[in-house]
């Protein structure tokens, strides 16, 4: 097999990963990590957006090369959790991930923390209150 800048060439063609479907794989792999509240936009973005799937790549950019990837991942964390075990989270998670579905080898997993979700003082009030019927 030959490794060319488009992709890996096989016997049946050539094989190349699209920059948006390794975003996808990182984006899940972040949202799975307990703590981790939403995927920002980063800086262009602005605001956060709570987790959801219109758009899974939201708030990652990556750089695929022929054998390798790199990754930059903008988060907003739980408040209450150790900001750093959740990056070190995020980081194992994602290299994980990739790696086992695209083969690819992950050089770097960059987190930015852009922020700390705070629980809303009326969902909690409404939930430690008893309901009357």
């Amino acid at each position: 097999m030959a490794e060319v800048e488009e992709g890996t060439v096989s016997e049946l063609g050539t094989i190349r990963i699209a920059d948006e479907v390794v975003a996808v794989i990182a984006g899940l792999a972040a949202t799975e990590v307990a703590g981790v509240a939403a995927m920002s936009g980063g800086f262009a973005g602005g605001i956060a957006e709570v987790l959801g799937r219109r758009n899974l790549a939201k708030g990652v950019k990556v750089e695929v090369g022929v054998e390798e990837a790199k990754v930059e991942l903008h988060i907003i964390v739980e408040y209450g959790n150790r900001i750093p075990d959740v990056a070190w989270n995020i980081q194992e998670n994602v290299k994980k991930a990739i790696e086992q579905m695209t083969g690819l080898r992950v050089l770097q997993v960059n987190v930015h923390v852009q922020g700390v979700n705070f629980p809303t003082k009326g969902k909690e009030e409404e939930a430690d209150e008893p309901t009357l019927k």
